[in-house]
């Protein structure tokens, strides 16, 4: 049963993870050592595919008769948030800098593997997200890793990013691939994408092998509102995150009790009307918290603990008060920007840090892309004027040689009238 708190109940799921930590390392061993050979096995005891060399890419007449099929105003609905999310993404694209001595410049990583959970659903709308940011920093090579390939959305998602490579694989068995390769699956740069715990523990497993976008866990959103908000907008809001599983966190945090009680009838009046009640109803009781805070400082306090994946203010001065949020994954600013816009249209990645993450990670992004190659080129006259400093650092340091260094460039340039 909801009711209304004061304070914020983190969740801690790290002991669970311990069971399955030891699948995910005996599969990543597996694939390792065993390359494709394991890859099909997996594939047939998880996925209940029976793939081989000859057919765990999809084809480009499967691609193409997926997109041929796509009924004409999804399509249309398609190609719009592509639109919207590509053209936000390539704002982004950023240019390097060199003053005469020192400066930086941004190149994109030449692979990328992208993985889009399957299961229970198909996710179409993660391929854009995942996909066009990494099309903007200008990734030469993308591969999809996908378990819901039967969904012919996925396939003409990634038909419209210009992506023809696209594996029938999932679970840790897919980031195992893409972190190691096999004969069939070639190893990249970088992995990005949600998945289940499989794949969130995988992708923390091979960290540093190849480098990862984010550990992402369950759906989130967190609301601030005052008491002039619309309870039933309000109410939908956090139902549109509860009906992903009672894993994630749905949270009000109102600075008027009255309001909060209004949302939590709302909640359970929509909840008993909805096409997925029992999901529902279970993250009501599991994932639900309806907290109060007398005046909109602690509420912002409160909410910067949380770190939300996905934040709304639903209150008066929703700009202002978003400038006093310095925690969360992504911001939807005032009562006319529900989840779902920035989950489809916006613009913005979807993928964003959960779990408390938005304290020091950030939303995928072009930067995920991109690496930043630091620029050093002194002249003679630029290593002179800071050669002692750099020779007195590095004897004080005991690495003579790297002092030496410095020392027989200034006096060659001696001997040559410098």
């Amino acid at each position: 049963m909801l009711k209304i708190t004061d304070a914020y109940k983190k969740k801690n799921y790290a002991e669970s993870y311990e069971d399955k930590l030891h699948t995910v390392d005996r599969i990543i061993k597996d694939v390792r050592e065993r390359g494709d050979d394991a890859l099909f096995e997996y594939a047939r005891a998880y996925d209940k595919v029976d793939l081989n060399e000859n057919n765990i890419r999809v084809t480009e007449a499967e691609i193409a008769e997926a997109y041929d099929n796509t009924p004409p105003e999804l399509m249309s609905s398609l190609l719009k948030c592509k639109a919207n999310i590509l053209k936000y993404h390539e704002r982004q694209v950023k240019d390097g800098e060199f003053d005469g001595a020192t400066g930086w410049k941004f190149v994109p990583v030449s692979s990328a593997g992208l993985y889009v959970p399957g299961g229970l659903a198909a996710y179409p709308s993660s391929v854009l997200m995942c996909a066009l940011p990494a099309v903007a920093a200008g990734v030469d090579d993308i591969a999809v890793a996908t378990p819901s390939i039967k969904n012919p959305l996925i396939l003409a998602a990634a038909k419209i990013c210009g992506i023809n490579k696209i594996y029938k694989i999932g679970g840790a068995q897919a980031i195992a691939a893409f972190a190691y390769g096999t004969a069939s699956v070639k190893k990249v740069d970088i992995i990005a994408g949600p998945g289940n715990i499989y794949v969130t523990l995988a992708k923390k497993r091979v960290f540093g092998d190849v480098g990862i976008d984010m550990l992402a866990g369950p759906s989130e959103i967190c609301v601030l509102a005052d008491g002039a908000a619309n309870p039933e907008y309000v109410a939908h809001d956090l139902l549109s995150q509860a009906e992903h599983g009672p894993l994630g966190d749905a949270v009000l945090v109102a600075t008027s009790e009255a309001f909060a009680e209004r949302v939590i009838e709302a909640m359970l009046a929509a909840a008993a009307r909805s096409g997925r009640k029992s999901i529902i109803n279970d993250s009501i009781e599991n994932s639900c918290q309806i907290i109060y805070k007398k005046n909109m400082a602690d509420a912002l306090k409160t909410v910067n603990q949380i770190a939300p994946e996905h934040l709304e203010i639903y209150a008066a001065n929703a700009f202002d008060l978003s400038n006093k949020i310095v925690n969360a994954g992504a911001i939807f600013i005032g009562g006319e920007t529900p989840v779902a816009v920035g989950d489809y249209y916006a613009g913005p990645s979807h993928v964003l840090p959960t779990g408390g993450n938005a304290r020091f990670s950030s939303v995928l992004s072009v930067d995920t892309f991109l690496k930043r190659i630091s620029l050093i080129g002194y002249g003679a006259d630029k290593l002179r004027e800071g050669a002692d400093d750099i020779i007195r650092m590095a004897e004080a340091e005991g690495f003579y040689e790297h002092a030496e260094s410095v020392r027989v460039r200034l006096k060659n340039g001696r001997r040559k009238g410098r």
